[in-house]
């Protein structure tokens, strides 16, 4: 059985990841716009490594949760591939083996000219701090405003899902929202999350956190 499993930030809330986006659109007091876009990077990148360095430091002392293992282990029994717009590297080090990141790895830097020179990035990143040609390297994410070129991708590999689970995310924030509409016809989607969004036709809803939603998921499919 082939599972595609889209996870958002619910997936990491339970190791302690935050969110990050709070009321009035302001990421840990700053603007989404001052530390997450092409504009703010030009206006202040002080700022904006500053930001990042900060999420990769607390993401390093984060653990993956019962969620992320579950998935995991699961794939000595499934063919699993998991679509994440989390930047954490949680799932790789649960033990996940097929994970597409749309929105970026913090873990990962990239030249801020040249977006193929991309690099391992485990210590903050300074000014002056360059890529092989020169070039001032930037936190390897996504930001608002870009492309997000995994989308395509993506969309291939939901459309192999003989079952899809969405978990942690909200499916409102396009153009990751719109995957699941590439899903086979007739494709159940389980969607796990406390507060889940409107209901679809084939969709069966798990009202729980990821760590003891995922388990539900896998017993409705193993009971089918």
């Amino acid at each position: 059985m082939r599972i595609v499993v889209l996870t958002g930030a619910g997936m990491s809330a339970e190791s302690g990841i935050p969110t990050f986006r709070g009321a009035g659109g302001l990421w840990e007091g700053h603007r989404v716009e001052a530390v997450a876009s092409p504009e703010g990077w030009a206006a202040d990148r002080e700022l904006v490594l500053q930001f990042y360095n900060e999420r990769r430091r607390h993401i390093k002392k984060a653990q993956p949760n019962p969620g992320h293992l579950l998935l995991a282990e699961m794939e000595k029994q499934y063919d699993i591939c998991i679509i994440t717009q989390n930047i954490d590297d949680l799932h790789e080090r649960a033990g996940s083996s097929d994970v597409i990141h749309l929105h970026g790895e913090i873990m990962k830097s990239r030249s801020s000219r040249f977006e193929e020179l991309i690099y391992l990035q485990t210590e903050d990143i300074k000014i002056g701090d360059c890529c092989e040609k020169g070039y001032q390297l930037r936190p390897h994410i996504v930001w608002f405003g870009e492309m997000v070129p995994m989308i395509p991708t993506a969309c291939e590999v939901i459309a192999t899902a003989d079952v899809v689970a969405v978990i942690g995310t909200s499916m409102l924030v396009y153009p990751a929202a719109g995957l699941v509409d590439y899903a086979p016809p007739g494709c159940p989607v389980y969607v796990i999350n406390p507060e889940p969004p409107e209901h679809r036709q084939n969709w069966h809803i798990i009202a729980q956190p990821a760590g003891t939603g995922v388990a539900t998921f896998f017993k409705h499919i193993a009971d089918e």
